[in-house]
This record gives structure tokens, sequence and C-alpha cells, in this order.
């Protein structure tokens, strides 16, 4: 890997493909090791990772709306709906008909539901906690700022305004 400055002091990163393609293998074996914990849990519910977007999603933000939620896991209407549907029917989440419009459905997660959630994303956030004490603050910093380079426009929003709202 290779620095170059540029005349206003910008430094240019060149990597060379087979480098390219380390990262990205490495991306695929971090995100098997850290969906690891979670799908052992899930597999007990008989559940994927659908749902457990879902539900993620859901605890962040109580009361979202379905069509909310299809923008932010970006899948079709009949998919969510067979996650909604299981989760709903397995008394993990609640769907409550909008006060406003009552076309809309708010999405919450039941007691249960917030159970399974929070031993989900503990399992999550320990692997993180100890990959990033390992990696140190720059490290992190540096991770963060890749991981928010790779995503589409649309979907930083999403992920902006989520951090956002917990930072307040």
């Amino acid at each position: 890997m290779a620095d170059m400055q540029t005349p206003g002091g910008q430094t240019l990163l060149f990597l060379t493909d087979e480098q390219l393609r380390k990262g990205i293998e490495a991306m695929f074996f971090a995100y098997r090791g850290f969906t690891a914990d979670p799908d052992r849990i899930l597999d007990e519910y008989r559940l994927g990772r659908a749902h457990h977007r879902a539900l993620h999603f859901i605890s962040r933000a109580p009361g979202t709306t379905v069509n909310n939620l299809l923008s932010i896991l970006g899948v079709t209407k009949q998919s969510l709906n067979r996650v909604l549907r299981t989760l709903i029917d397995d008394g993990l989440v609640e769907s409550r008909v909008g006060t406003r419009d009552k076309r809309e459905r708010h999405l919450f997660l039941t007691e249960s539901g917030a159970a399974l959630e929070q031993d989900l994303s503990t399992a999550q956030r320990e692997r993180m906690r100890q990959a990033y004490r390992e990696a140190g603050p720059e490290a992190v910093q540096g991770f963060r700022t890749v991981l928010e380079a790779m995503m589409d426009p649309e979907l930083w929003h999403h992920f902006n305004r989520a951090r956002d709202s917990v930072d307040e």
C-alpha cells in the first residue's frame, strides 16, 4: 500500500486489486463472526437474520411504521410481511393502528421481543467491543469512516438519523 501527497496536502491511497480482494474477504469472514452468536440464539426461536434486522430497527425506533421499516431494510413488502407475521404471531412484536392515519401500522417490541433483541444485541456488542479494544481508537474511527463511505446515500441518511437520535 502506497501513499502519495497531492498539491493540496491530501494523501491518496493506492491499493492493489489483491489488497482489495483481501479486504473483501475480511469483510465476509468478519460478517460470519458478527452474525454467528445471534444466529445461535435465533435458531432456538426458529427465526433468521431478517427477523433479527426487524427486531433491531423496531427496537431503535419504537413505533416506526411498516413503510419506514421497508425503506430501512430494503426488502419487498411481501418479504417484510412474512417476517412481521412471524414476529407478531410469536408475541415478539405488536402492530398498532396509527392514531393520525388509520392506514398506518406502528410497530413495537413486546416485553419478550425486547428481551430477545437485548440478547441478540448484547452478543454483537460484546464481539464489537472486544474487536475495538484490540484495534484501538484510531482503527475504530477509520473502520467507521470506511463503513460510512461504503453506504449508499439513502442508507447513510437512515444511519445518520438513527445515530442522531441516540446522540441527543
